[in-house]
């Protein structure tokens, strides 16, 4: 199936949505063997018996139409649709991928087509044995596995046609519509240019991968590069090349080759010269020709990556394999998608090759665009333009034009681990990590990898503006540590700088060396502050068109005091901040701090204590005059029902996003545990009810909330102003509440039980690999609450709990004195209406430039049960603060 799969339908319907079935499930349920065995074989009677019922068709059908609603304001989708309409007629890339409600429902209405016999002929064509592939993985024996495999799945179908073959559909984009210029008008905030190329299909060169070879060099951020070349230009601030060697981007009928570079506002001034520097590299590595150096350096880096790679859930693993068997002969369906086995000069250099300007399609994505493409894509509503290439430049791409100086191959790398022996102990083995370091400049917390036992170690140790400029300073330097498997990440947290590295321990070191001397060295230029200022702004701003960013941005305004929300710093970005106030504010930072780390893994303590050592010495300075805390304080809401109703800020976006919040206060572990186990009950009903059988949306979840340590819970739908208003969506939240109350009191004594037992055995689960554990860790650092075997108390907690504990729980946050708050974010849709009253059915790329809160009236249907929340800061300003609380005992 997978041929059907990418080619297709890449979303096939009857697959997609089992296999989302199947992830909607609480946790126990996947985890429990039994369980899974009885899963498997519902899941089986998909494929050997489908039930197919005609009603059961229409509900799935607007899930695909609640998929394709939120799939439409992401511009990677509208992209790649835009892309698959240049195919040439009658080629499955040219078909629409996505599905909706008109495809699938109303247009075979209106032509006669009986849908569901269609769907029973497809079944029997393609859903085959012969052509699937299965994948199990448990801690059940082999023998048992295949018994169960050999009871459950034999009976699926054999029809004996040959398997579908689309060979003979080749160079889709051998057309003259392909190597043009499109000018985009995205979503978002952002100028980008995309060059790519159509290749011949490459998935028999897996064992070269010739496209990696080429994307690895393309992609190098070091000296030499064609990113530190425009980065020093100003130009551009990200770049992505390669190809997905899956779907879209690579199978039987061709093969992509894309290089997707983020441009500054200058750089989109210049994306010609951006282009023409793409095409100076390629040329040179032409001239050059492939390097064995540089592909042995490649195949050691994806070697270490294999050899030590930490485990992946299960279930991604399986589907990987799965798909790995569909493509890979079977000794390499571990290692096919990941190993590089055989230096290929000639391959290499035959792809190599054809990465010619004239045979490019330039896209150039910019809401500069806007009032300049008079084209509309039919599925997604993208307005673009087409265009040949300005002339001057593509008459010097047809010449043997010079190569650029600047651009070089990459120097060899000095990052590479070598040495993977596991450390012997320095000090007593503990389970959990223990402070070694304690002074008042800062504290250490360590922990010895005795358990996963691989040479991995992990060091976990305001500023926005002052972050991206310090990463953008790190982003040369620090590449070579990257590519091989040294991860670094700098998070601008909300009370402090954080810095976590990751990688082999033998050079870990000298990464983290680096950036703290890059940080003790803090610089940066008028043209590159002006430059992150700029994108900052932009990734202020698609955070804030996203309805389920804002509406988490907006819940945490109103919950937690003194934060500001992203619009306030969208506000104060757009004011105007100096490169004076940003170094003044780095000198101030860097002279007085706290400095608290984890090291976890295969690190002696000795070593561990030079990591905060080096922290201390080189930044050299002063301990904080007075503790700071690490949380906000939450607001104590008021009891009755709050509703703060809000416009979404992209005018073309239908997507809707209703939360309906119960805050329970400053609880006990042991709470907030019985908290856990009532969403758990809560999870299977709440989807069943809401998006099963309700249809309200694709998104629906209930979530145990811990605000800065304030326990509540809540109930989340994405939902779409085309189909729903939103005070419906939280009237039915509503009703399916009332409905669980009901549910939760007839549960019997043996489902509770069986409910505790299963989140018991969640919470014993092993850590499958070192960051999981080291996660875990670290936020009990992060927010100094330092309860390292927090999951052993909560397992004790829930031994305790009896089927009325849950019940009284539910029932103390529903009464007459419950604190509750719902939160909507409102599409643009005929079901809810503008201020004139007229329905919001714009569709367009516009979006709200003055970026700021439009508050929105209740209407019949919530405004005699919900107390209007219209202003943000003056509702607060109200409100008790409760005392800050950590949830430790």
């Amino acid at each position: 199936m997978k041929e059907l799969f990418k080619e297709i339908r890449p979303r096939q319907l009857g697959f997609y949505k089992a296999r989302n079935k199947i992830d909607s499930l609480p946790h126990n349920i996947r985890k429990r063997s039994a369980s899974v065995c009885l899963l498997f074989c519902r899941w089986a009677q998909f494929f050997i018996h489908p039930l197919m019922i005609r009603d059961a068709i229409d509900r799935e059908v607007e899930a695909v139409d609640s998929e394709y609603q939120l799939a439409r304001p992401s511009d990677a989708n509208r992209k790649e649709m835009l892309f698959g309409s240049l195919a040439r007629p009658g080629h499955p890339m040219g078909k629409f991928f996505w599905g909706n409600a008109e495809t699938l429902k109303h247009e075979p209405k209106r032509n006669n087509i009986d849908t569901h016999a269609r769907l029973r002929e497809f079944w029997m064509r393609y859903y085959s044995a012969h052509y699937m592939t299965l994948v199990v993985q448990s801690k059940e024996t082999l023998d048992t596995l295949e018994k169960w495999v050999t009871e459950i799945f034999s009976q699926i179908p054999n029809n004996g046609l040959p398997k579908p073959n689309f060979g003979h559909l080749t160079d889709p984009f051998d057309t003259p519509a392909f190597n043009k210029l499109y000018r985009v008008v995205p979503i978002r905030k952002i100028h980008a240019l995309t060059i790519t190329w159509a290749l011949p299909p490459q998935q028999q060169h897996y064992r070269v991968k010739p496209l990696h070879y080429i994307s690895w060099l393309v992609g190098h951020e070091g000296k030499g590069s064609i990113l530190s070349y425009l980065r020093k230009k100003c130009w551009a601030l990200a770049l992505f090349g390669g190809n997905g060697e899956t779907g879209f981007e690579q199978n039987s009928t061709y093969s992509v080759f894309s290089i997707s570079i983020t441009l500054t506002d200058e750089g989109y001034e210049h994306f010609y010269e951006v282009a023409h520097t793409v095409f100076q590299y390629l040329k040179m590595l032409q001239k050059l020709g492939p390097e064995k150096r540089i592909f042995e350096e490649i195949q050691k880096i994806e070697d270490n990556e294999f050899h030590y790679q930490e485990q992946t859930d299960p279930v991604e693993y399986v589907e990987n394999m799965c798909e790995n068997m569909q493509l890979y002969p079977l000794q390499d369906f571990l290692t096919g998608d990941q190993l590089l086995f055989e230096y290929k000069p000639e391959v290499i250099a035959e792809a190599l090759n054809q990465l010619v300007p004239q045979k490019a399609n330039l896209v150039l994505l910019s809401g500069a665009n806007e009032g300049k493409c008079d084209l509309k894509e039919k599925w997604f509503g993208t307005q673009y333009s087409m265009e040949d290439v300005e002339n001057s430049w593509a008459e010097l791409w047809k010449t043997n034009f010079e190569l650029n100086p600047d651009l070089h191959l990459p120097a060899e790398n000095k990052y590479i681990a070598t040495d993977f022996m596991l450390k012997a102990f320095d000090c007593p083995e503990t389970e959990y990590p223990v402070k070694i370091v304690n002074t008042p400049q800062g504290c250490l917390w360590y922990k010895k990898d005795n358990k996963f036992k691989i040479p991995k170690g992990k060091i976990v140790v305001l500023f926005d503006i002052f972050v991206n400029i310090l990463t953008h300073n790190l982003a040369e330097p620090a590449y070579e540590a990257d590519v091989a498997q040294l991860e670094y990440k700098l998070v601008a947290g909300e009370h402090g700088l954080i810095i976590r590295v990751k990688g082999f321990n033998h050079k870990l070191p000298l990464l983290f060396q680096l950036i703290i001397d890059y940080l003790a060295e803090f610089s940066s230029t008028p043209a590159v502050f002006t430059m992150i200022t700029e994108q900052l702004k932009k990734t202020y701003f698609n955070i804030l068109i996203k309805p389920e960013t804002l509406a988490k941005d907006v819940r945490l305004l109103i919950l937690e005091y003194a934060r500001w929300s992203m619009i306030d710093k969208y506000r104060a970005l757009m004011d105007g901040l100096s490169l004076e106030s940003l170094l003044s504010f780095v000198k101030e930072f860097k002279s007085q701090l706290f400095v608290e780390g984890l090291v976890q893994g295969n690190v002696t303590s000795t070593e561990s204590m030079d990591f905060l050592k080096y922290v201390v010495d080189k930044l050299n300075f002063m301990p904080l005059e007075q503790e700071m805390p690490v949380q906000f304080q939450v607001v104590e809401l008021p009891s009755g029902h709050h509703l703060c109703k809000v416009r979404a800020l992209n005018k073309g976006d239908a997507n809707s996003e209703v939360t309906v919040y119960y805050q329970s206060g400053a609880r006990s572990l042991k709470e907030y545990t019985l908290m856990e186990l009532l969403v758990m009950h809560m999870e299977e009903p709440c989807f069943d009810f809401l998006r099963t059988k309700q249809t309200l949306g694709y998104h629906v979840y209930p979530t145990c909330r811990n605000t800065s340590g304030i326990l509540g819970f809540s109930v989340t739908v994405g939902t779409q102003a085309t189909k729903y208003n939103s005070e419906v969506v939280d009237k039915k939240i509503e009703e399916f509440l009332s409905s669980f109350e009901e549910k939760i009191e007839n549960l019997t004594e043996e489902a509770f039980n069986t409910q505790v037992t299963a989140l018991i055995k969640l919470k014993e689960c092993e850590d499958t690999h070192l960051g999981e554990e080291v996660d875990r860790n670290w936020n009990e650092v992060v927010t100094q609450q330092y309860l390292f075997d927090r999951l052993a108390h909560e397992i004790e907690a829930l031994k305790s709990f009896s089927k009325s504990d849950l019940v009284n729980w539910f029932k103390a946050h529903r009464g007459p004195g419950s604190k509750m708050l719902s939160v909507h974010v409102i599409g643009f849709g005929k079901y809810e209406l503008e201020e004139d009253g007229s329905p919001s059915g714009e569709d367009s790329n516009s979006s709200c430039e003055a970026m700021q809160l439009t508050y929105l009236p209740s209407s019949p249907l919530l405004v005699d049960s919900t107390i209007p929340i219209t202003d943000i800061r003056a509702f607060t300003s109200t409100l008790n603060l409760l005392p800050y609380h950590k949830i430790v005992k």
